[in-house]
């Protein structure tokens, strides 16, 4: 995505640590990880919640996964001989087809919020590492100011919410996830936070 904003505004810290979990999710979706995120993954700690033990298990797991078999898993489950065993584009979950009404109804919030594809970016904008990049890019101001909470609310609730949770279910039990099923159960404790976290905010 096109970075438009010269400085990094304050926000708070937990935002900054939300928008800090997407931007970590989104390199692991968007390309196989490198030997330097894995080591990075491994480092993680969390605590007694539901998303810490999560974050403690794909620590483990990331400690004893090589970066050949990272890479080898990634195109097994996103790549593959034609497609791999995952369609993690939000036209693909909702309609079951690809470049469909949620792509287009997100071309136009990208465009209302001035957020462009990057020229070297071919695939479809509603893959899931885009839509958390995306996203974390609103928390921070990475494409202008900050979005307020509504705003990412509607954004989340219109095209992350609706299909990232079932996404990442099928990730944790896809036949190939290894190192990606502690990263399917992650996303989905972290989904399940912020989707809550909307909700409170909104009543």
């Amino acid at each position: 995505m096109t970075k438009v904003a010269m400085t990094t505004p304050d926000i708070a810290q937990e935002d900054k640590l939300r928008a800090d979990f997407y931007d970590f999710l989104a390199a692991l979706l968007a390309r196989p990880p490198s030997k330097d995120l894995l080591q990075k993954t491994a480092n993680l700690s969390g605590d007694d919640s539901e998303l810490g033990k999560a974050i403690q298990s794909m620590a483990r797991v990331a400690a004893v996964t090589k970066e050949r078999a990272a890479e080898s898993e990634f195109n097994a489950l996103f790549i593959g001989m034609g497609r791999g065993e995952l369609l993690p584009y939000a036209s693909f979950y909702l309609t079951g087809f690809l470049n469909e009404k949620p792509l287009a109804a997100l071309r136009k919030d990208m465009a209302a919020l001035r957020i462009a594809r990057a020229p070297n970016v071919f695939e479809p904008e509603d893959n899931i590492a885009s839509l958390f990049e995306m996203m974390a890019g609103m928390i921070t101001g990475r494409f202008g100011d900050p979005v307020p909470l509504e705003r990412q609310a509607d954004y989340f609730n219109k095209h992350i919410a609706p299909w990232a949770t079932h996404f990442f279910t099928d990730l944790e039990g896809a036949k190939n996830s290894v190192f990606y099923a502690s990263v399917g159960a992650a996303g989905k404790a972290f989904m399940e936070i912020e989707r809550e976290a909307f909700r409170m905010n909104a009543g």
